[in-house]
């Protein structure tokens, strides 16, 4: 049951013999009804506070919920970032790595052709080298011939087609291989 300050002042009692004084228990209860009146008063005055506040903190709440939020989403934004970024770190070192080994492959590929090539032109030098040393070789035999024939066998064989020169002129040999010999004379 609510009892309203109202109610308490015009609240009446039935007289008795020997009862309360009436202006006593009417300035009494003048006197709680109106610090019923202030209490009510102030009730409703907190009551309008508290809910002012708790729609001030659902507020606050409704606002450090969206800043825990916004921090998590920024700490994961960050923690992806540094994985995006540790990722693309270890393609690019690892397209180094495999862009290096290429280059390294074929720097030897090049290497080794340049030794196959200059194997190949060490032979081919050698190779010249030890023809040219045999036909040097046979023209300088072909030279000692020549002028082996030139004193003997040309110029017998010019001396000897002259009709002039008769077999007197021509020179014998005496024996095989000798520089001055001609045609036989038998």
């Amino acid at each position: 049951m609510k009892i309203t300050p109202l109610e308490i002042k015009k609240q009446s009692f039935k007289p008795k013999v020997r009862g309360y004084d009436t202006t006593e228990v009417e300035t009494f209860l003048e006197m709680v009804a109106d610090e019923y009146e202030s209490v009510l008063y102030d009730k409703n005055r907190l009551s309008e506070e508290v809910i002012k506040l708790k729609t001030q903190l659902r507020d606050y709440q409704q606002v450090e919920k969206t800043l825990q939020e916004t921090l998590m989403n920024a700490q994961e934004t960050v923690s992806q970032s540094r994985e995006n970024s540790k990722r693309e770190a270890q393609i690019i070192i690892r397209e180094s790595e495999l862009k290096a080994e290429r280059i390294l492959d074929e720097a030897r590929e090049k290497l080794d052709k340049m030794k196959n090539d200059f194997t190949l032109l060490k032979a081919q030098k050698e190779s010249l080298a030890k023809r040219l040393k045999h036909l040097l070789e046979s023209q300088i035999e072909l030279i000692k011939v020549l002028e082996i024939d030139d004193v003997g066998f040309f110029k017998g064989t010019t001396d000897w087609a002259n009709p002039s020169l008769q077999k007197r002129d021509m020179p014998k040999a005496d024996k095989p291989g000798d520089d001055r010999t001609g045609p036989s004379q038998k």
